[in-house]
């Protein structure tokens, strides 16, 4: 469904004490996810909502929201057209498609596009 929050990120400083945390407050189990960067995956809402902890530098602080779209290029043309800025889509293997966005007012979020096809950077 367009527009449905599906992914939160938790950008952290210390992803050990940021884990501990959100998996004590909410009893959230953390997978680890190979991949450039450190990042620890936990399912939020059973076969739905996922959310993430990695680790945080200047621009990645304050948690960030993932919006369902149904084209990822067509959300992010949709995105510019109404003077947000959307980024480039990037693929997730397996998974899906994300870009990064920024709204009207400078705050940042994200759009995904499921997709078990999307294919490995560069492929």
């Amino acid at each position: 469904m367009a527009g449905k929050p599906v992914h939160i990120e938790f950008p952290a400083g210390d992803t050990a004490r940021a884990r501990q945390f959100w998996g004590s407050l909410y009893g959230w189990q953390f997978q680890d996810i190979e991949g450039p960067i450190e990042y620890h995956m936990a399912q939020i809402v059973p076969n739905e909502t996922g959310g993430a902890v990695f680790p945080a530098d200047g621009d990645n602080r304050g948690l960030r929201v993932y919006f369902d779209v149904d084209d990822i290029n067509a959300g992010a043309a949709r995105v510019n057209e109404l003077g947000g800025e959307a980024g480039e889509a990037q693929p997730v293997p397996g998974m899906g498609w994300f870009a990064m966005a920024k709204d009207t007012e400078g705050n940042h979020f994200g759009l995904w596009q499921n997709d078990t096809s999307a294919p490995a950077p560069g492929q």
